[in-house]
């Protein structure tokens, strides 16, 4: 099964942009919320902080998954297998859960970095392997290259943006989508409809956003540093929005709202 569609680990805490004391703080409640998926990478700069706080935070290593994303700069043979070992001793681990590729090249041709992923997973550095913001096109050329099942392609994906394109790409390829920004960093709340519907199941705002997510069959990826909303963002498994609910959100997607734009990064394509 893909570690990501396990109960347990469909909903994980992203670390961005925490670090030291704070992010130690927020890892100590998201475990007590139930939290056993953490997200990081060495574009974050807090693997060693993450590893820390993972490794007194009282859980035993296999019920952790643990997943970090290489740094387009280490896209090279000389630069990936010792930029991934760095990042399994900041973390403190032998081997991480998954390894994915943060962003796709800046000059877009995915396949030498996708042959350099599967070198540290034949390595034995990462059981799982995956990718990052990757378009449609990007998706069909990384099934065709790498050998052995690929886990996910972590987006952007929030009622606020339309993913059909990737949706579609995802049952094509075989390769599941997971979300980041998956309550569009706060901007779904000037969208009243969130809380109307939470009403009608004694939700939040971001529980039914989250909700629609995880129905849309994608696995979440959240952060706070609100131990109230750490428990609230992870306690959405007890209620299913109905069709005509889903409807009501999907039609949101028109919205076309989008953190991450090309020109951002070096790195971003043109999506989808």
């Amino acid at each position: 099964m893909n570690i990501y569609f396990q109960k347990s680990f469909q909903r994980g805490f992203g670390t961005f942009p925490l670090n030291g004391d704070d992010l130690r703080h927020v890892i100590d409640a998201a475990i007590g919320a139930g939290y056993r998926a953490f997200d990081t990478a060495q574009m974050y700069g807090n693997e060693a902080d993450t590893g820390a706080a993972l490794a007194v935070c009282g859980v035993a290593r296999e019920e952790l998954c643990i997943t970090t994303k290489v740094h387009p700069d280490n896209y090279s043979e000389e630069k990936f297998l010792p930029s991934v070992e760095a990042s399994l001793k900041a973390l403190q681990i032998d081997r991480v859960d998954a390894l994915l590729l943060h962003w796709p090249p800046a000059d877009g041709d995915v396949a030498p970095s996708l042959r350099l992923l599967q070198s540290a997973r034949d390595r034995g550095l990462t059981d799982a392997i995956g990718v990052s913001n990757y378009t449609a096109r990007m998706m069909n050329v990384a099934r065709a290259v790498v050998e052995g099942p690929l886990v996910t392609n972590q987006v952007e994906f929030h009622p606020l943006v339309n993913q059909q394109k990737l949706l579609a790409a995802a049952s094509e390829t075989g390769i599941p989508l997971s979300s980041y920004a998956s309550i569009a960093r706060g901007e779904v709340f000037k969208h009243r409809l969130f809380a109307e519907i939470g009403k009608t199941y004694g939700k939040s705002a971001a529980q039914v956003v989250l909700r629609w997510t995880l129905q849309k069959g994608v696995p979440l990826n959240t952060m706070s540093t609100k131990p109230e909303n750490i428990r609230g963002n992870f306690d959405i498994m007890d209620f299913t929005l109905s069709s005509i609910d889903m409807d009501r959100i999907d039609a949101l997607n028109a919205t076309g709202y989008r953190i991450v734009k090309p020109g951002q990064l070096p790195w971003v394509p043109q999506w989808d």
